[in-house]
């Protein structure tokens, strides 16, 4: 998680919400990444995307079986339908979305029947230090 906050901090001094994402395979990095919306003008740019996009790239392959994503806000519908679809084993993420997160704020994912794949989930981690770039982000947007 340290490695995705790092990549949080990089969209910070972008001026990009700072959200942050690793994908982990075999115990090392394969692929780092940080929202991009801004600098792309595209909704679609965000951290766990690209981070995705990366991976299936070094792995050549767009199946991620055997890999766990890290991410400093719990991701988006979009980002947890591209995460199922890409078989990612496990999502670990900072802190909670309460307006658009997908896995636990607003949308259960658990709960949604009939899924191919169901990634574990584990939140929390670095939540204080995760929430907290949030919060000074959005604090100096106003």
């Amino acid at each position: 998680m340290i490695a995705a906050y790092q990549e949080a901090l990089k969209a910070f001094k972008e001026d990009e919400v700072p959200v942050g994402c690793v994908i982990v395979k075999d115990d090392k990095i394969i692929a780092r990444a940080h929202n991009r919306k801004e600098k792309k003008n595209c909704a679609i740019y965000h951290a766990e995307i690209e981070c995705m996009i990366k991976a299936a790239r070094k792995l050549n392959n767009w199946n991620m079986t055997g890999c766990d994503l890290y991410v400093t806000l719990e991701p988006c519908m979009m980002c947890t339908g591209a995460i199922v679809n890409s078989r990612i084993d496990n999502i670990v993420f900072g802190c909670r979305d309460p307006k658009g997160g997908a896995l636990v704020s607003n949308v259960e994912f658990k709960r949604i029947e009939g899924l191919n794949h169901y990634p574990g989930i584990e939140g929390g981690v670095m939540e204080e230090e995760c929430s907290q770039i949030l919060k000074t982000f959005f604090r100096n947007k106003r």
